[in-house]
């Protein structure tokens, strides 16, 4: 069962690298995470939205085209739409991304700072986050029958009492069983539960 306590103090170990704040996204399928965070400043995050730089960003392609750990200087890794050039100028000047699982469920790390580059044992340290955190966050949900009805029955708008009385259990049982759905989907409210379930194709 997922534990989010152990997940959250795994995802913390990386605050001591990104003096500048991270990205990390989970399990990357048909483009999409199934977890997100970021502490990147909100000016960085909504130029960087703004601009559609995820689609220009070198280090999306490399990402995708490779596993492992680059620093963002690798003079490999071509920026022709000058996307590190706009990083800095919100202070993200040295920065690391991590690739790690496959490429159909796919996670990737990056961290930024602003006052050196990253140690090569730092990207290996990084990097062992980076897997620990795929490993926790593993999309393979087997939920069960019942929980799949009762989700079901919220997704498609019936309120907890009348989905509880459709399956003919208590409206307290419903509840019990969405919450071991949110466990299990990793997510933190039954909406969110109900498009990760979406994507995944279980409902």
């Amino acid at each position: 069962m997922f534990d989010r306590t152990s997940f959250d103090g795994e995802l913390s170990r990386l605050d001591p690298y990104a003096e500048k704040g991270y990205f990390a996204a989970l399990h990357i399928r048909f483009t999409s995470p199934l977890m997100l965070f970021t502490t990147y400043s909100p000016e960085w995050t909504e130029h960087y939205t703004q601009q559609g730089y995820v689609l220009r960003d070198p280090m999306t392609a490399w990402s995708f085209a490779s596993t492992g750990a680059t620093r963002w200087s690798n003079p490999k890794i071509p920026d022709p739409f000058h996307v590190f050039d706009e990083a800095r100028k919100f202070g993200l000047n040295y920065g690391v991304t991590v690739s790690a699982g496959p490429i159909t469920s796919r996670t990737v790390i990056s961290v930024a700072r602003g006052d050196r580059e990253l140690r090569d044992e730092e990207m290996i340290a990084i990097e062992e986050i980076a897997k620990n955190l795929h490993g926790m966050a593993d999309p393979n949900i087997r939920l069960t029958r019942a929980q799949l009805e009762a989700l079901k029955c919220v997704a498609d708008g019936h309120r907890h009492s009348a989905a509880a009385a459709m399956l003919g259990v208590s409206e307290s049982a419903l509840k019990l069983r969405l919450t071991g759905v949110r466990e299990k989907l990793m997510a933190r409210t039954t909406a969110e539960a109900i498009q990760r379930a979406k994507d995944y194709n279980l409902i």
